[in-house]
């Protein structure tokens, strides 16, 4: 038994290793939350490794949304996968204009793997 210890606890690890070769592709959630945080910050090199190659088109319009705005926030930001190709977020921006707040609740994203990344894909239709 001494003897096969060590092939037990190899096969083991390889075992534990592919099981967790998906897991390696990150965490669509969490990609949509780096990419609204990198939204309100004007993050233009997050936002760029974040988005997906079909929008591409719109990065400087994403890049650019809040340079006007005084003070961006996200406020409660909580966001789910749903297994299948959408985040579901709660929360909302709040952005200052002027004197006025205005609130943009957050929504449900569309994500992508690409490359074995998940990617910001815009917002999921109904």
């Amino acid at each position: 038994m001494k003897r096969h210890l060590p092939l037990i606890l190899l096969a083991l690890l390889l075992g534990t290793l592919a099981a967790c070769s998906n897991a390696g592709a990150g965490d669509p959630a969490g990609t949509v939350e780096k990419y609204l945080q990198a939204k309100v910050s004007s993050d233009a090199g997050t936002l760029r490794s974040l988005l997906c190659a079909d929008m591409e088109s719109v990065l400087e319009r994403e890049i650019h949304t809040f340079d006007s705005i005084s003070d961006v926030q996200i406020e409660g930001m909580a966001c789910t996968f749903d297994g299948n190709a959408t985040v579901n977020c709660q929360g909302k921006i709040v952005a200052l204009y002027g004197t006025e707040e205005t609130e943009f609740p957050l929504t449900s994203y569309r994500v992508v793997q690409e490359d074995g990344e998940w990617k910001w894909c815009g917002e999921a239709g109904p």
